[in-house]
C-alpha cells in the first residue's frame, strides 16, 4: 500500500482531480458507479469511526473487479492501515497529524495476508492451505 503525508488544507472538495478521477461518497452504491475509464477512485472517511468506506473498496476490488487506484481519504488513522490494505484499498493519505514512520512500521508489522499467509482477503482472495492443496 502506498502512503501519502495529507497536505494541509487538501481535502476532497479542493483538491485538484484528474477526470480519470473518482471521488465518491461514503453514502452511495459502488454497484451504481460506471468504471469505464475511471483509473482512480477516492473514498473518503468524514470520521475514525465511520468505516463505510471499506465496505465500498471491498466491492470496488472484489466483487467490481476495479484494477485502478482505491484510495482513502478523510480521517485516516495509521491504526486503520492493515485492514485497509485488507479491504482493497491500494493508497491512504494520512490525516495530518499521522506520522509517516509509524505508518510504515505498521504497514511492516502485516506484511500481506493473502499467498503465504492462512487468511485471504480482498486482495489474495486464496488461503495459504488451498495453494498448498495445489502442489
Amino acid at each position: 500500500m502506498k502512503l501519502i503525508a495529507s497536505p494541509a488544507g487538501d481535502t476532497p472538495a479542493t483538491a485538484t482531480i484528474d477526470p480519470k478521477t473518482v471521488v465518491f461518497a461514503n453514502d452511495a452504491d459502488p454497484r451504481e458507479l460506471s468504471l469505464a475509464g475511471v483509473e482512480r477512485i477516492d473514498l473518503h472517511f468524514p470520521k475514525f469511526t465511520d468505516g463505510r468506506a471499506f465496505s465500498q473498496a471491498f466491492l470496488l476490488s472484489r466483487r467490481l473487479g476495479f484494477k485502478g487506484e482505491i484510495r482513502a481519504t478523510g480521517d485516516v488513522l495509521v491504526d486503520q492501515l492493515a485492514q485497509m490494505e485488507r479491504s482493497g484499498f491500494t493508497v491512504a493519505v494520512l490525516r495530518a497529524d499521522q506520522d509517516m514512520a509509524v505508518a510504515k512500521r505498521v504497514l511492516a508489522s502485516y506484511p500481506g495476508y493473502g499467498v503465504g499467509k492462512y487468511q485471504g482477503d480482498a486482495v489474495q482472495v486464496e488461503p495459504h492451505f488451498a495453494h498448498l492443496a495445489g502442489a
